[in-house]
């Protein structure tokens, strides 16, 4: 089944965003712009510019224009940096080894967690990421085909994840949480962590196209990675 008209639009606003091609406060093209550019009637504009105002993404002043809106915190608009990215803006080199890709099936708490059916298909994909040759975060991420259908195919070693989806499903809205967690025998040894070292786990789930694209699990060894940023 196609993409509605509207949520193309939504989508190449959102990758000019999350891209830093349009940045806070700046002006996105008027609702006659986009009709011209996507052959569409300018009642299919202005719901995609609503939707997306509605999300906080956008906002709209009467009589000048729609803007890009100031990000809030746990809100539609989240930054995520890619972990490489990170680990290269500190000066460092990275690198990936793909532990698993592939498919597999729901159980009942993911099924839930993704909002399908209990044992539908998802890809699946674990990750580990290092930060001058040493093991920083172990990725477990359960991916909905339907909006990454080319997902499978993709070389991990080459390209995160994340930086996959921000493109193939541009991100909508996120929702996660961090705890402290005793890993399974086969994280700590992906980690090189001793026994009774704890992970920090950020367990993160987005959203794409009215749809959840995404749920990860990222394992961190406690004593050597640390979370910050800004909203």
């Amino acid at each position: 089944m196609s993409t509605p008209a509207y949520r193309e639009i939504k989508d190449y606003i959102l990758a000019r965003i999350h891209v830093g091609e349009w940045k806070e406060g700046d002006q996105v093209p008027s609702e006659n712009e986009l009709a011209r550019e996507f052959k569409v009637a300018r009642m299919t504009v202005n719901r995609a510019l609503r939707e997306l105002t509605a999300e906080q993404v956008l906002t709209r002043v009467q009589g000048a224009g729609t803007f890009v809106a100031q990000p809030k915190y746990a809100s539609t608009l989240v930054e995520i940096r890619s972990i490489s990215d990170e680990i290269v803006a500190r000066g460092h080199a990275y690198r990936a080894e793909v532990l698993h890709l592939g498919a597999s099936i729901v159980d009942e708490t993911l099924a839930a967690e993704m909002q399908l059916a209990l044992g539908s298909p998802v890809f699946h994909s674990r990750v580990l990421h290092f930060e001058n040759d040493e093991p920083v975060q172990l990725e477990e991420r359960h991916v909905n085909p339907a909006l990454a259908p080319e997902y499978a195919r993709q070389d991990f070693t080459t390209i995160t994840p994340n930086q996959y989806l921000m493109v193939a499903a541009p991100l909508q809205r996120v929702e996660y949480r961090i705890e402290a967690s005793v890993p399974s025998a086969g994280i700590r040894h992906a980690l090189a962590m001793t026994e009774h070292e704890p992970c920090l786990l950020l367990h993160r789930r987005t959203w794409s196209r009215d749809a959840v694209a995404s749920v990860a699990n990222l394992w961190h060894p406690g004593d050597r990675y640390q979370f910050t940023g800004h909203f």
